[in-house]
């Protein structure tokens, strides 16, 4: 039986995308299981002990060690997902990061109610930020336009553009409140903490263009807190890269950080 037609998930574009999907399917196929054993149960205890054969209450009940079997097996499937699957992706997926020299690092910054984009220019050094230079409008996320690192940096909003076959690694924070930056396609979903910079990485597998939502109530702007995620080819994406560094080279000594 082939559960992933039956029970369809949103398309996979990253390479550890079907170990969660396996993960999903193990687990609500367990719980399955469990609803239909229950409510096999329930009915058989509804006719075992209707009033009619059990006019008088039996306080001993039904003597047997089933149930006990049961609640074992329930236990050791559970342990087996838990310490043969979700354990051993975490160690891979979470705790361990790609040890590639291509691996692209980001920087996405939330905000009510946008996604910031901060791309290191061709010297692959983020420039230095400081909150007395933001600017909503012209410098987002407050770049200092005297870092010679931020100098050719890049920054978008709620537009992310990446190669496909690179790992990326992004740096997730907030400004403001907590928000849940999610890549439904990429399988990945992570909470924006202010204060906090935290790293999630996927490594993208199919071309397209694929939604960016905010998971996470976060305002009354909530539902329009939406951005994009483009997935190019290699040479693409140069050309994309190359096109936005041309743009902040020509930007009045680096003052319009908006892309």
């Amino acid at each position: 039986m082939d559960f992933t037609k039956i029970f369809p998930l949103p398309p996979v574009a990253s390479a550890h995308g079907h170990e969660v999907d396996l993960l999903i399917y193990l687990i609500h196929l367990l719980m399955f299981v469990l609803f239909i054993g229950w409510a096999v149960y329930f009915i058989y205890v509804l006719y075992r002990f209707r009033q009619t054969k059990n006019p008088r209450a039996d306080y001993h009940g039904l003597q047997g060690h089933t149930a006990s079997y049961v609640e074992v097996a329930v236990a050791v499937i559970e342990a087996i997902l838990l310490v043969g699957f979700s354990i051993p992706f975490w160690a891979k997926q979470v705790n361990a990061f790609p040890n590639r020299t291509d691996v692209l690092e980001l920087r996405v910054v939330a905000e009510q109610f946008a996604w910031n984009i901060h791309y290191p220019g061709a010297d692959g050094k983020f420039g230095k930020t400081d909150v007395k230079f933001f600017d909503k409008q012209a410098n987002p996320l407050g770049l200092d336009s005297t870092d010679p690192s931020s100098k050719d940096d890049i920054v978008t909003i709620n537009q992310m553009h990446v190669p496909i076959g690179r790992p990326v690694l992004i740096h997730l924070s907030s400004k403001d409140v907590i928000h849940s930056f999610s890549l439904n396609a990429m399988r990945v979903k992570q909470d924006a903490v202010p204060g906090m910079s935290i790293p999630v990485w996927f490594t993208p597998t199919r071309t397209g263009q694929y939604d960016i939502a905010c998971a996470q109530l976060c305002g009354i702007g909530h539902y329009r807190m939406k951005g994009y995620l483009t997935v190019h080819s290699q040479s693409e994406y140069e050309t994309w890269f190359n096109e936005q560094a041309a743009q902040s080279a020509s930007s009045d000594e680096g003052d319009d950080f908006w892309n």
